[in-house]
């Protein structure tokens, strides 16, 4: 909805224009494109687990065929490699905005690439398959920073009292998508066809970016800036060495084909083994940088405790994709109150308590802030990682319960991805936030990136874990994770004076931003 309403005049003068629900009209345009793009990315990601059971012995009993008949374990793995390299990508795609295309060309570039994966998961077979995931996993990470990056670009500097309501605005958004994507893609995909499900999703998407480029003309002319424009020679130098290692991955893999032993995990392991190194590399580069000064290096030790504590978190957390998902098609009644339902439905679960809960937490923190009780960013953590443990410990009752064939009552997810909810308002909103106070300020243009990657981090492990032989869809290993992620809530919360001492009140010349919640999507 567009209103018109009297906001500060712009300096070309003038004395009103039209606002989106009181903020700069270009927001309507990100708040669609990020709308469009989670409708993509989340009604693929309700159809991935099932899509890839469907036909095989860990199928749901009733659900359509035809997909790729794959057994739980390698479901798994891949559903978790894929969403951590989903965010691994986000930090070239600030790199290509801020060095080579500008904010705008680079959404417009991922939005093509999101579309053509998509329209290539809609084709049947596994090379078009593995190509389309590819494809829609570097697209999301190259559009994710950026768009978030643009909203920003919307408010006069960090002080304009907007900019916080104007990223709330912006988060509905993706919540909306997120919550819509599994009710429309989900439901057409598993119970009428697959590939007419990826292909919606190329549709949503494609409306995303056409809106994107028309209502371009209302983002204040920096969606076109390249703030660090890379030098001609080094742009050169770049593309060599990046050419360099393509060739090289593309020659390994031409030589396993041709040998006859390339299997899908020649494939997995090393992408689930770049998910871990390169965050640890990211971070330990970033720690060893000589040019920090002694604050500097105070706020990364502490950062390092956070970052380790997030990726722990999501490491639990998206198995809500993946080992929940499964364990829903295949374990529980399918229906409420004798309404039947997909199980791809229990994927808009968390876009719903986001957003009634959210702004119930918002307005907590901010009473306990003003009473001078608010927890500290590291309680924080401490909490949220404590309740992804316990929504485990709960998940242990219903997987019990269905060891014997019995399907149980889809409550019992409902209420775990509630107890996960509440957690992840814990830890997420304040993360970016974190990321961006802490980070050192040589780095500040890679702080979204650097947080993303704790999500690659916790993922990588996961798809890891099943990958050297661990089921992670077996009751003691639900029950082991859930343990290790309450006593790792347990340690940072008994460390946090340590880790709050590194942790200075206020940081010289650096705003606090106000960060997105990542509401079922990490904005």
């Amino acid at each position: 909805m567009i209103t018109t309403s009297r906001v500060p005049a712009p300096k070309s003068g003038g004395t009103a224009r039209r606002t989106f629900f009181g903020h700069p009209r270009g927001l309507a345009t990100l708040f669609l494109t990020e709308m469009w793009e989670r409708f993509s990315f989340y009604g693929m990601r309700a159809l991935l687990p099932l899509y890839l059971i469907s036909g095989g012995p860990a199928a749901a009993a009733g659900s359509q065929g035809h997909g790729l008949a794959m057994n739980g374990s390698t479901t798994l793995a891949i559903t978790s490699l894929y969403m951590a390299m989903v965010y691994l990508p986000c930090m070239a795609g600030g790199w290509l905005a801020d060095r080579l295309w500008g904010p705008r060309r680079t959404v417009i570039v991922a939005g093509c690439v999101i579309i053509s994966g998509h329209l290539l998961l809609a084709l049947p077979g596994l090379p078009p398959f593995f190509g389309g995931l590819a494809l829609v996993a570097i697209g999301s990470g190259l559009l994710k920073p950026n768009v978030s990056t643009m909203v920003g670009h919307l408010y006069d500097g960090p002080d304009d009292p907007r900019r916080d309501g104007g990223f709330t605005v912006f988060y509905m958004g993706i919540n909306l998508g997120a919550l819509l994507a599994p009710l429309i893609i989900g439901t057409i995909g598993q119970q009428y066809s697959w590939h007419l499900g990826f292909a919606l999703a190329a549709v949503g998407m494609a409306l995303g970016l056409v809106q994107f480029v028309l209502g371009t003309r209302h983002l204040r002319g920096l969606h076109d800036r390249v703030p660090e424009p890379l030098e001609r020679g080094r742009l050169g130098s770049v593309a060599r060495t990046f050419g360099l290692w393509l060739g090289v991955v593309a020659v390994c893999c031409a030589a396993l084909v041709v040998s006859g032993h390339f299997t899908l995990k020649w494939a997995l392991v090393p992408l689930a083994l770049a998910g871990v190194a390169i965050p640890v590399t990211v971070l330990a580069r970033i720690r060893r940088d000589r040019g920090l000064d002694a604050g500097e290096r105070s706020r990364m030790n502490s950062y390092v405790w956070l970052f380790a504590a997030a990726a722990v978190f999501w490491m639990v957390y998206d198995q809500g994709a993946s080992t929940m998902a499964v364990f829903g098609a295949n374990s529980t009644t399918g229906q409420v109150f004798g309404i039947g339902f997909p199980s791809s439905w229990f994927q808009s679960a968390n876009p719903v308590f986001i957003m009634l809960l959210g702004p119930v937490f918002a307005w907590g923190w901010l009473r306990l802030a003003r009473i001078r009780k608010e927890p500290t960013a590291t309680v924080k953590f401490a909490l949220g990682l404590g309740l992804v443990g316990v929504s485990f410990l709960v998940f242990v009752v219903p997987m019990a319960m269905a060891s014997g064939g019995t399907a149980v009552s889809p409550l019992w997810l409902v209420s775990i991805y509630l107890i996960q909810t509440v957690g992840e308002l814990c830890l997420s909103p304040v993360g970016l936030s974190v990321t961006t106070k802490m980070a050192p300020l040589k780095y500040a243009s890679q702080t979204m990136g650097i947080w993303f990657l704790a999500v690659t981090a916790g993922d990588s492990v996961a798809s890891l874990l099943v990958l050297s032989g661990v089921d992670l869809g077996t009751t003691p290993v639900v029950a082991v994770e859930g343990c290790l992620a309450l006593l790792a809530g347990l340690a940072l919360f008994l460390r946090r004076g340590r880790v709050d001492s590194w942790q200075p009140a206020t940081v010289p010349g650096r705003a606090a931003a106000g960060a997105p919640v990542r509401g079922g999507s990490q904005v």
